[in-house]
């Protein structure tokens, strides 16, 4: 299954994003092992901050990542969507996110109850220092966030997390025709 499959299986595209066309290619791994999409992980392997290779051709062009939990506090009722969990600016292409400045501090996800989409989103920004923190976590909106500093979407991902002790799946209700 192709990455954008899964962002619309998960209604990631619906949820959080518009559709797009991945144009970066974008890595992400935990404790030194990458993750495909959809991949479910608990708590304890998500507590530290992600390694995060930034494809693309040039340095010069730079990119926004953001974390964010689309399912907070729950996803039966997701009031605080979006949460923010981290946010990292004036990423140099072809680098990570260690070369770029942390503007939202990485914050673990604890999921309280259910199972929550932890979703990576990369923007290509204008420029440098042309995006600011925003003022708070919850009700974050990754759509507001980017039409209000003009970026544009050139990769997601998203992974699964539930609190240590969960058990099941996330289930998806079939689209309506």
């Amino acid at each position: 299954m192709l990455a954008m499959d899964s962002l619309v299986m998960a209604r990631v595209i619906h949820d959080v994003l518009d559709p797009f066309t991945s144009t970066v290619p974008l890595r992400i791994g935990y404790n030194n092992r990458l993750f495909l999409p959809g991949a479910d992980l608990r708590p304890s392997a998500v507590a530290s901050k992600p390694r995060v290779h930034v494809g693309g051709n040039y340095m010069r062009v730079l990119y926004t990542l953001m974390l964010v939990d689309p399912d907070a506090p729950s996803p039966s009722h997701p009031t605080l969507r979006e949460y923010l969990h981290w946010m990292v600016v004036d990423i140099p292409g072809t680098t990570g996110a260690s070369f770029g400045q942390e503007l939202v501090v990485y914050e673990r996800p604890e999921p309280r109850s259910g199972i929550h989409r932890m979703v990576f989103v990369l923007f290509q920004q204008l420029g440098r220092g042309t995006v600011f923190a925003p003022h708070m976590r919850h009700n974050f909106s990754s759509r507001n966030f980017a039409c209000q500093y003009h970026l544009n979407i050139v990769a997601a991902t998203y992974f699964n997390c539930q609190r240590e002790g969960g058990s099941g799946g996330r289930r998806f209700k079939p689209e309506s025709t």
